[in-house]
């Protein structure tokens, strides 16, 4: 009665785990690189009898991409990028820093670099006030317009004096231009060539001195105490962030590169099937399709990778994630100005970051992509190509 109850549901639970265990076994033999899992196969039925068991055969399809070769491509060489640090780039940055720890002052009248304090009124043709019409106090800075011409209109102006200004000749786009004057974009008017512009204050930027009390505030220990390391440190600073960004550039070049040229096989439908089957929920084949492309070439990516990682026999070893983790850790205190805690509290801390999953993923992704970088840099033909800064940017925004 218990054979005649339970006997088939037993017997297929044992066969399911002995047939995953032998596919498993066989792709372990064979080292095989596969895609996805192994899935039972459309064209060929299990070969046995539930009712009078003995032999039993199962059919499994399993996905393998092509061979692939990516040494290729990095030999056949990728620009990468570098910046002239020359002396209007520090200066520039040492005017930031004194800027930083400035004190804002009063000004008699509107400078290049100041920022204006004052009211948006809107007028009639005749220039005069509207009665119930748009009034909105706001900050201009004449540093940051995006016009000349409307800096050009403001400049030399003092306090308590008033200029016709129109809000677009001062604002970036739409947003910006009804930031200014209190609205929102759907109830900005058509025409704001008639507005006003009263101006309650000029304020401007005093730059710190270049002082000791300067020094201290942006270093510690000492190690600044003169003009002269100031501008070896920014010069030393500048470039090692430049560094940062060019092998950021470089790494996105690489895979753009790689994800072009690299030639590999998939199959298909056997991809495509599997994606089917392994759904959560039910997915149809118009929405597989749909998102086809954009899976194959994650999917080619991850094997590029994985390749790399591989041949490279690189490894992401818990105790280097760690030590990665407390290095973004004391870059986030020293970004705001603070020092790092000490060793046991950040030892926490990381801890705390690497338990949340999301939060790990992302710290494994960042460490994975400085891997990827060292081993570009190591392994590529580069092509040196240095470029001014805003060409150095302009590359950068591409």
């Amino acid at each position: 009665m218990v054979e005649k109850r339970f006997g088939k549901a037993v017997l297929a639970e044992e066969l399911n785990q002995l047939a995953n265990q032998g596919i498993n076994q066989f792709i372990r033999e064979q080292q095989l690189e596969i895609l996805g899992n192994p899935i039972p196969s459309a064209q060929h039925e299990v070969e046995g009898s539930f009712d009078q068991p003995n032999n039993f055969k199962f059919t499994f399809e399993i996905g393998m991409p092509s061979s692939f070769d990516y040494e290729s491509v990095l030999k056949s060489g990728v620009e990468y990028h570098t910046v002239r640090v020359d002396d209007k780039l520090i200066e520039q940055q040492i005017v930031d820093l004194r800027r930083r720890y400035g004190k804002m002052m009063n000004a008699e009248e509107v400078g290049a670099t100041d920022l204006v304090v004052g009211t948006f009124i809107e007028t009639n043709e005749s220039g005069d006030k509207i009665e119930g019409g748009i009034q909105h106090n706001t900050t201009l800075s004449l540093e940051f317009l995006p016009s000349k011409e409307g800096a050009q209109i403001l400049m030399g102006k003092k306090a308590g004096e008033s200029v016709k200004l129109d809000p677009t000749l001062v604002s970036k786009d739409a947003a910006d231009k009804a930031s200014l004057l209190g609205l929102t974009e759907e109830t900005l008017p058509e025409n704001t060539g008639n507005f006003q512009f009263e101006i309650s204050e000029v304020k401007r930027m005093e730059l710190a001195e270049l002082n000791a009390e300067l020094f201290e505030k942006l270093f510690q220990n000492g190690e600044v105490t003169d003009e002269a390391g100031l501008r070896e440190r920014v010069k030393k600073d500048l470039e090692g962030m430049f560094e940062r960004d060019a092998d950021r550039m470089l790494t996105r070049k690489v895979y753009d590169q790689l994800l072009k040229d690299v030639s590999i096989e998939f199959p298909q439908e056997f991809l495509k099937r599997w994606i089917k089957l392994s759904a959560s929920s039910p997915i149809s084949d118009a929405d597989i399709e749909k998102e086809f492309d954009d899976y194959l070439k994650s999917l080619k990516w991850q094997l590029i990778q994985s390749k790399i990682f591989k041949d490279s026999n690189t490894q992401l070893v818990f105790e280097e994630v760690m030590a990665f983790t407390k290095g973004l850790i004391v870059s986030n205190y020293a970004q705001y100005g603070l020092p790092a805690p000490e060793d046991q509290e950040l030892e926490a801390s990381a801890r705390d970051l690497l338990s949340k999953k999301e939060q790990a993923n992302n710290i494994y992704d960042q460490l994975a992509e400085v891997k990827l970088t060292q081993f570009f840099k190591a392994n590529a033909s580069l092509k040196m190509k240095p470029l001014s800064y805003d060409d150095f940017v302009a590359e950068m925004r591409k």
